[in-house]
């Protein structure tokens, strides 16, 4: 196998242990990315429209 298919396969067992060993704080991880990444797409469309605008 190679060395990135691995660290991939880890990665991903590792994740799936993580949300099954502890639910809530997954569900907590998950929802503050989506918030993050929320805020900057709406930063990004401010921007955006500032550009084209003015």
């Amino acid at each position: 196998m190679n060395t990135k298919k691995i660290l991939v396969l880890t990665g991903v067992a590792l994740l799936v242990f993580f949300l099954v060993t502890q639910p809530t704080q997954s569900a907590g991880i998950v929802t503050s990315i989506i918030d993050t990444l929320k805020d900057a797409a709406e930063a990004l469309i401010t921007f955006v429209r500032s550009v084209f605008q003015g």
